[in-house]
């Protein structure tokens, strides 16, 4: 076995959930490349309908489910119903998340709506996910990765509040996963990205191209993310070369 070897995923199944663009689009292509065959889970159908057929163009299988991973009624049917597509779970990529409509805020100014909804997608959601998909994964072993944010371990976020919050608790919650997991060869990390250009960031943040031009002049890279950057940490994350690793946080942001 060489060292190239040791990245491959052939044969395994991953289930993804917000893959329908950006991020996730990013990561479900990736481990498609890699011999993933993958299940698109997203409230939206047509994203992940579209994702889906990108990766049986590259010669995987795929399915698209919608979902809402808030709640623990659809979480339990999605993990069902990747089953009965796949016939086991091997990776699991917590990647759904963001502010989803909700508008950047100080927090004495942030309704608590808008805590509860960021909170949940952001924090809950994930541990839904890796409580349901863990009574499955615990025969064979496999490895669950949460997406974070670079804002989660920064020291203040002023104005983006409940989103840093509730990343900062996630990459607590990938620690205790990987910790109480480990014993079941269940491996649990986290993908910390900086700035991407998605439609969820642009929404949020209300920048045109100079904002933009502006975080990308700012970075020692001089480059924002782009979908593969993640691709290829999710490949590594899931794969052989990566199988000592966990309850780590790889932050992937073109910065030290």
């Amino acid at each position: 076995m060489t060292i190239l070897d040791l990245f491959k995923l052939d044969g395994k199944k991953a289930v993804v959930t917000g893959g329908g663009g950006g991020i996730g689009r990013g990561i479900a292509l990736g481990l498609a490349e890699a011999g993933c065959d993958v299940v698109l889970a997203g409230r939206r159908s047509g994203p992940i309908e579209s994702t889906a057929k990108e990766i049986e163009e590259r010669g995987r299988k795929a399915y698209a489910i919608s979902t809402d991973v808030r709640d623990n009624t659809r979480v339990e049917e999605l993990v069902k119903g990747a089953i009965d597509a796949l016939g086991q779970i091997d990776i699991w990529v917590n990647n759904a998340g963001g502010l989803q409509e909700q508008k950047v805020n100080f927090l004495v100014k942030t309704t608590e709506e808008s805590w509860d909804t960021t909170t949940a997608l952001n924090l809950k959601a994930p541990w839904l996910c890796a409580r349901a998909v863990w009574p499955f994964m615990r025969e064979q072993g496999g490895s669950i990765i949460n997406v974070s944010s670079v804002g989660g371990s920064s020291s203040g976020s002023p104005t983006n509040g409940p989103y840093t919050a509730s990343k900062a608790g996630l990459n607590h919650l990938t620690k205790t996963l990987a910790l109480e997991m480990a014993p079941f060869k269940i491996r649990v990390n986290a993908i910390a990205p900086g700035a991407v250009r998605t439609e969820d960031f642009e929404d949020a943040a209300n920048w045109g191209d100079e904002g933009f031009e502006q975080i990308r002049e700012s970075n020692p890279l001089k480059r924002l993310g782009r979908e593969e950057d993640f691709g290829a940490a999710a490949v590594y994350l899931s794969s052989e070369a990566a199988s000592w690793i966990t309850g780590h946080v790889l932050t992937v942001s073109g910065t030290p």
